[in-house]
């Protein structure tokens, strides 16, 4: 008995450790964003970098416009993958055969493996001409374009989590709603929906994370435009293109240091949605959910 409990102990410490080394990175990785960056707050520069335009040629080095081209593609892409991926998931578990259902589930497996250059070229070569056609206004590479080529890349990993969260509902709240008559609407709204609140959450966490995060649709197929946009068929620079197109340059400019700007407005967002999802409520997010379905 006692060699039982000394290696749960000894698992629970190492479990502890790794737990304290994850931590330590990621804070280190803000750390480290913030040193590097710090000419930017000493000299009273960051807050003229989030405000102003990007005109180097004129000593403006402001990534505002880049800030207001990633909201805009993230929250865009987020509004059309979300309502696509809670309802690929109610397909999957609910309304196909279990043949059918098994099958798009594989095929929905298999889409989150593909790189995301080759979204990139289909969106080059495909979609940007497609939009270009259809609005007969710009060159297609634009909010609008690069918003629907990331919801199709985010959507297979909400689809994933929202099925496995509806497949944790427990099978006797399933049959107790039968047993009173429930149809598939109400187990859905009554049931589905609200059990499995904690995955959607979690699925929409990581689906947010990945857009804010990717890069190479931005490159691609967003445009890489340095104006601030003023409709979604505009081009864009987002964050993370941003980082990637300025790295090469001096590391003593300012130019390279705006790229520690972005980097910490990322981490930022990413890490207040995060704490402000796991740390909500659980009482006060039913009761507006179940608020939103009555």
């Amino acid at each position: 008995m006692s060699g039982t409990l000394q290696v749960v102990f000894s698992g629970r410490r190492l479990l502890f450790l790794v737990t304290a080394g994850g931590v330590f990175v990621t804070l280190s990785i803000l750390v480290f964003m913030i040193v590097l960056g710090l000419p930017l707050f000493t000299s009273n520069s960051f807050s003229l970098i989030l405000t102003q335009d990007w005109a180097p040629d004129r000593g403006f080095f402001g990534i505002f416009p880049f800030i207001c081209g990633t909201l805009a593609i993230v929250t865009l892409s987020l509004l059309l993958a979300f309502p696509l991926s809670l309802g690929n998931a109610v397909l999957i578990h609910l309304l196909l055969p279990p043949v059918a259902a098994k099958f798009l589930h594989r095929v929905v497996k298999m889409m989150t493996g593909i790189p995301t250059v080759i979204y990139g070229f289909v969106g080059i070569f495909l979609l940007v001409p497609f939009v270009r056609e259809w609005f007969d206004s710009g060159s297609g590479m634009s909010i609008l374009s690069a918003a629907l080529l990331l919801a199709l890349l985010i959507s297979p990993t909400m689809i994933l989590v929202f099925v496995e969260s509806f497949a944790a509902i427990p099978k006797s709240q399933v049959r107790a709603v039968a047993a009173l008559g429930g149809n598939l609407r109400q187990k859905l709204i009554y049931l589905y929906l609200p059990g499995a609140q904690n995955g959607i959450l979690t699925g929409l966490l990581l689906a947010t994370g990945r857009a804010l995060g990717d890069t190479m649709i931005a490159l691609m197929v967003a445009g890489n435009a340095t104006a601030q946009p003023e409709s979604l068929l505009d081009p864009v620079r987002t964050l993370t293109a941003h980082i990637a197109l300025v790295m090469a340059a001096d590391f003593d400019s300012i130019e390279f240091k705006t790229i520690f700007a972005c980097g910490i407005i990322l981490y930022l967002w990413t890490a207040t949605l995060t704490l402000t999802l796991r740390f909500l409520p659980y009482g006060v997010l039913k009761s507006r959910l179940n608020r939103g379905l009555s």
